[in-house]
């Protein structure tokens, strides 16, 4: 494909969350071709960054991220995914671990490589309770919109300070559809069929998945790839914490299953060229989703919104 690069000094528009039920219905009906209308696409690469998160230690986890940015060289208009609370590991203590610094390094990081950033911090919500947030940030620095983790994990850890987001969101990346999940989500295929009648085209997914069922997260990933014909990026962690092991293993995968990225279990940068003209013309040549049965899912009727 051609890759197509911004322009000195320009940046792709920002154009935010889709949190129209009706909206993203007509949205659907548009991606079904292979250039929908008003949409033209803008390509950019991706890069998944894996490395070992350092527990609840900030500063030491900007400093890995930004010098594994500063060996793979992103470029203007290009996506930088990190993994699942990437700057302080899968931690519980909020007292310790709140702060309005992951946001504003996030921020500042995108700004600086004029890029999108999806990034993985934890909040609070107003009843005090926390949220495990995959965050998108637009190439000037601006926070577009935060999606919360849908299925916190709980099999075998008690007292979770964390409650569950309360609807899968969809954003608008530069001409892309792109729905933003978090680790256990990738267990519930639902999540990601809201996510795709919405219109989401790409589908990431942050995690801290323990080395343990790497398996299940290279099966689940390809599969949620193929079933919604989507590009799907897994960002893991690498190393460990003090509850579990992590074997990195991220992935980028085509909306066929074919995956076009792979990374081991030491930290690294996986890039891969993001085509959507491709996905757009799979979608068109092979219609599987126009075959959805939205009445076995209880959405007949309903507008469902972002």
């Amino acid at each position: 494909m051609w890759l197509i690069r911004p322009a000195p000094g320009t940046l792709p528009g920002c154009s935010g969350d889709r949190s129209s039920g009706v909206e993203h219905l007509v949205v659907v009906q548009d991606v079904a071709g292979s250039n929908p209308v008003g949409r033209p696409f803008q390509a950019m690469r991706i890069h998944c960054v894996q490395f070992d998160i350092v527990w609840e230690n900030k500063d030491a986890n900007h400093l890995q991220i930004e010098r594994l940015l500063d060996d793979s060289q992103p470029e203007a208009g290009d996506l930088i995914v990190l993994p699942e609370m990437a700057d302080v590991g899968f931690s519980f203590a909020l007292d310790r671990i709140v702060d309005e610094r992951s946001e504003a390094w996030a921020s500042s990081l995108a700004a600086q490589w004029r890029c999108w950033i999806v990034h993985g911090w934890p909040v609070l919500g107003a009843d005090g309770r926390g949220r495990n947030v995959s965050g998108l940030i637009g190439p000037n620095g601006e926070v577009i919109g935060l999606a919360e983790k849908m299925h916190p994990f709980t099999l075998g850890i008690s007292g979770s300070p964390y409650s569950p987001g309360d609807r899968v969101r969809v954003f608008d990346v530069a001409q892309t559809l792109l729905c933003p999940l978090t680790c256990y989500d990738l267990r519930f295929p639902e999540a990601f069929r809201v996510g795709m009648r919405m219109g989401a085209e790409v589908f990431t997914v942050i995690a801290n998945w323990p080395q343990q069922r790497s398996d299940h997260w290279r099966a689940l990933l390809q599969a949620r790839a193929i079933e919604n014909q989507a590009v799907v990026i897994g960002c893991n962690r690498t190393g460990s914490d003090p509850t579990f092991r992590y074997a990195g293993g991220s992935l980028i995968i085509d909306p066929q299953g074919i995956v076009l990225a792979e990374g081991g279990d030491q930290p690294t940068v996986l890039t891969a060229e993001l085509d959507v003209d491709s996905l757009r013309a799979w979608r068109a040549s092979f219609p599987a989703l126009q075959d959805v049965r939205e009445d076995l899912l209880g959405w007949r009727g309903a507008g469902h919104s972002g």
